[in-house]
């Protein structure tokens, strides 16, 4: 056998052994998928899928714990924050009629804004609708007025308490009209707390901030914001220690009427870039911005940034969030 016959014997059986190894490779790569593809669901994303995520965030948390600083930047290199979603905020709302439900706060009778029902509070909504000149790559919004697919074989008790909540609802809008439907972090009626005007929020001390806004969807901005930090208002209305006499674990805020809501950890919202904004570019929100308040915090992603606040409660239970119902990251971290 000459050097050429070798050369040829060893290279077909190198071709063999690496068309069976790729053919094997394929093989288990298919089945791979096929046992993501049919294990069980976990809001809208497979089983494992979400626990990638769930382990991908514990990392996170191990390595930075919050303690992270985002870089600033100067005014010169900021510009106007392009508008990507109008969920909660389409109507337009009448400024008097702003509220700030807080709920879980420390002594909160000891406040003169204290009610015993926050959720009675009726906000109220201009007749002529700005036009909305965003954009928004994700799901379509339920259409107007349609009401969400009723669950099969409500419990009796359940349903009781869904009548007492359309009763205290009265004629005010339908909630969690948006895709991800209904919070499960939502209030009770009768639920007590605090009412806040736009003042009770702006005597806090103002503080500007220059960052980067970074979205989900791959595109970034800098941004110049103004408001009052987060961890302030935080100290100003402090939340009650639980039966262990520690500070809750989360924050749950979501806008009026709930069709966009958020979670959060409390360290995450005590982080000293945390911002509840009330200006960008120098200028007061406008309706698509979320006015009158957002939240800016640069640790996370746009899609946990909520615009249009109109609820803060700290609680001990893990709180829902719009965009996990759709398959999303809770955490959200950068």
């Amino acid at each position: 056998m000459n050097g050429n016959d070798e050369v040829k014997k060893a290279s077909a059986r190198r071709t063999r052994r690496s068309f069976l190894v790729a053919a094997a490779g394929a093989v288990g790569g298919y089945e791979f998928y096929r046992w993501i593809d049919r294990a069980p669901s976990d809001e809208l994303l497979q089983e494992p899928l979400r626990k990638a995520l769930n382990f991908n965030a514990a990392v996170s948390r191990t390595i930075f714990d919050e303690r992270g600083m985002t870089p600033t930047y100067p005014v010169s290199k900021s510009s106007e924050l392009r508008v990507n979603g109008n969920y909660g905020l389409k109507q337009a709302l009448v400024p008097e009629s702003y509220r700030l439900q807080v709920v879980g706060v420390d002594q909160a009778k000891s406040f003169a804004q204290y009610t015993d029902d926050v959720t009675a509070w009726d906000y109220k909504y201009v007749a002529e609708q700005g036009k909305y000149e965003g954009h928004d790559t994700k799901v379509a919004p339920r259409a107007e007025g349609a009401a969400a697919a009723p669950a099969p074989n409500i419990l009796p008790a359940f349903a009781a308490a869904m009548e007492e909540y359309r009763k205290a609802q009265m004629q005010k809008p339908a909630r969690g009209q948006e895709e991800a439907g209904l919070s499960d972090s939502g209030l009770a009626p009768h639920t007590p707390g605090l009412l806040l005007t736009m003042n009770d929020v702006t005597k806090l001390p103002r503080h500007e901030l220059v960052t980067q806004f970074k979205c989900i969807e791959g595109w970034s901005e800098i941004v110049h914001w103004g408001g009052v930090r987060l961890k302030d208002f935080i100290a100003a209305y402090p939340p009650a220690k639980n039966a262990q006499g520690k500070p809750p674990k989360y924050v749950y805020m979501e806008t009026p009427n709930g069709d966009y809501y958020c979670g959060f950890e409390l360290r995450e919202c005590e982080h000293p870039q945390s911002l509840l904004v009330t200006e960008m570019t120098g200028r007061p929100l406008t309706q698509w911005h979320g006015a009158p308040l957002r939240l800016h915090m640069p640790i996370k992603y746009g899609y946990k940034q909520i615009k249009r606040i109109g609820l803060i409660a700290y609680t001990d239970d893990k709180p829902d969030d719009y965009w996990t119902k759709l398959g999303y990251d809770w955490y959200a971290g950068l």
